[in-house]
């Protein structure tokens, strides 16, 4: 098992909903534990005011309308939380990421007073320059292999990039 792959088990165990993994392959033996958030309330004194106005019938019938409302806000955070979910799953599958192939420093424009190739919403077309990347003072240009627009800008200018890692995510059209 190699460390793309613990790193993957990694993200898809703290995604899941599951408080214990354990796995062993070749020879490697992997135990992951999430522990249970701990909430800490403090004691608030109650005033005798207080308890009459719950012990009062016409105000527990606010009390009960208030815990309907809530419950339908925490549904209402429910579905939110899956409609995002879904969404980033359909926006994902048609995400392409461009990523270095070889290890250098990168450059976002020809020249120092020169705009940027591609930032942030911009539209590439296939064979379009993205960024420079510098190595062993052989400057390589990085063009797009799909048409779309660029959504994700994850290397800043003159940042060393390593063989494989993630540079831009375009969402092809």
């Amino acid at each position: 098992m190699d460390y793309k792959n613990i790193q993957e088990l990694i993200k898809t165990v703290s995604d899941s909903e599951i408080s214990c993994f354990e796995i062993e392959t070749e020879g490697i033996r992997i135990k992951m534990e999430k522990k249970e958030q701990q909430v800490v309330v403090d004691r608030m004194p109650i005033s005798t005011t207080e308890v009459d106005q719950v012990i009062n019938p016409k105000i527990s019938g606010n009390i009960a309308t208030n815990e309907v409302y809530v419950q339908k806000l925490e549904d209402d955070i429910d579905i939110a939380k899956t409609i995002k979910d879904v969404s980033k799953t359909i926006l994902e599958e048609n995400v392409f990421v461009v990523k270095s192939p070889i290890v250098g420093t990168m450059y976002t424009s020809p020249s120092a007073d020169a705009k940027n190739f591609v930032k942030v919403g911009s539209k590439v077309k296939i064979g379009d320059t993205l960024c420079i990347l510098e190595a062993m003072k052989l400057m390589n240009e990085i063009e797009s292999e799909v048409e779309g627009e660029i959504v994700e800008v994850l290397v800043s200018n003159e940042d060393m990039v390593e063989y494989g890692q993630p540079l831009f995510k375009i969402i092809q059209d």
